[in-house]
């Protein structure tokens, strides 16, 4: 679960289920199969959060004002997003966790919001004890076919990774047709 958060590639849609599948079949404790995708997960998120805080506000607009038309993104929707970070960030971090594609990234928006460590922390653990437990549990009750988890939760991460793709389509032409 560490490795997930440094190199999203590595789904814990597969290894959580597996540990699961093991729990199942004696070869492993619930709870502390639980707490190890848990802890490892929290670890694994503090480098974004740090290099959040390197990156920090400031230099942020600074990159966005000087490079942000390739991606159509300024200084001031950085601070936009900073302010909406920073009023609803704590739920944001929480629910972050639990989507695919997401839930490494929002550890970085923590960190160049200063978010305070205790409240990334706690936010994190719960989200991901949400997602860690649910993989865990799915991959115990399918047993040997454990690997259906992926299968099942895949369509629903593609659809959560193209809606926010497509909102920032709409976001860009919106704000395409402002100027």
């Amino acid at each position: 679960m560490f490795l997930e958060n440094l190199f999203p590639p590595i789904p814990s849609e597969l290894i959580m289920p597996l540990a699961g599948f093991t729990v199942s079949q004696g070869k492993m404790e619930l709870i502390p199969a639980i707490a190890a995708g848990v802890i490892g997960t929290i670890l694994g998120a503090f480098p974004w959060y740090y290099l959040g805080i390197i990156v920090d506000e400031i230099k942020l607009e600074k990159l966005a004002d000087q490079y942000g038309k390739w991606i159509f993104v300024s200084g001031g929707d950085i601070n936009k997003a900073n302010k909406w970070f920073n009023k609803y960030g704590n739920v944001a971090v929480l629910l972050g966790r639990l989507v695919p594609g997401i839930r490494t990234l929002i550890s970085l928006p923590a960190g160049i919001n200063a978010m305070k460590m205790s409240s990334f922390v706690i936010y994190s653990t719960i989200g991901t004890l949400l997602w860690v437990s649910l993989l865990t549990g799915a991959g115990y009750v399918l047993g040997n076919n454990y690997v259906l988890v992926e299968e099942y939760i895949a369509p629903f991460s593609k659809i959560g990774l193209l809606s926010i793709g497509f909102l920032f389509v709409i976001w860009v032409i919106r704000k395409q047709l402002k100027k």
